[in-house]
């Protein structure tokens, strides 16, 4: 009986379903999935509906862009179909929201690569396992770029990652650049300010 009672908290089988699915999203305890739950109850319903309707678009409408792998709801981002662009240029990252934190500082203007990972032996992550092999398909074309920004995380497997790469467009005649150290040693990209990323992509070096 007590365990019952420790497993619903007295809780309307419901809003223990809700807490439950937000506790499943990273940062969210249970403490904080129940103060949203109780936001969410007291709130009114239409904007209950909007926020339940915009999770279903994201998922069925947002997928990858199918030139540089970043988020995107339709076949080509916005960034990738930018004809102002410069498409020599091509700037690496491990994820989405380094992407995102690339464009919010406003100094690059080039286009983008989404690796989705980076490489770790120690868990088993290679780099057949993230998308290597799309950024050489993207280089296959001789002289339609110039330079290969690689903007990892300056973390054990950013590291391995960006000597990785290098390694593998030097015999390509590819000029390869790694972010200059304004960047943290152990930060990510995604945290941080857009002063830091400019100093960083402006004293980008050669690998």
């Amino acid at each position: 009986m007590a365990e019952s009672l420790k497993r619903s908290d007295g809780l309307p089988p419901a809003m223990t379903r809700l807490v439950k699915e937000l506790s499943r999203l990273p940062g969210i305890g249970e403490k904080t999935a129940s103060r949203l739950a109780f936001n969410l109850l007291n709130r009114p319903r239409d904007q209950v509906i909007a926020l339940a309707e915009a999770l279903l678009e994201m998922k069925e409408r947002v997928g990858l862009c199918t030139e540089c792998l970043g988020l995107s709801d339709t076949p080509r981002c916005p960034v990738c179909s930018d004809s102002a662009r410069d498409r020599e240029l091509i700037c690496v990252v491990e994820g989405p929201a380094d992407l995102m934190a690339i464009e919010r500082a406003r100094s690059y203007n080039g286009l983008y690569h989404v690796l989705h990972g980076a490489i770790s032996p120690l868990d088993g992550i290679g780099p057949d396992d993230i998308k290597i092999s799309e950024l050489l398909s993207r280089l296959e074309n001789p002289g339609a770029v110039r330079e290969v920004i690689i903007a990892t995380n300056a973390t054990v497997e950013g590291e391995a990652t960006a000597l990785y790469l290098a390694k593998i467009l030097k015999p390509l005649g590819m000029r390869a650049t790694r972010l200059a150290r304004g960047l943290p040693a152990g930060g990510d990209l995604e945290y941080s300010d857009a002063a830091t990323l400019s100093s960083a992509l402006s004293g980008r070096r050669d690998l």
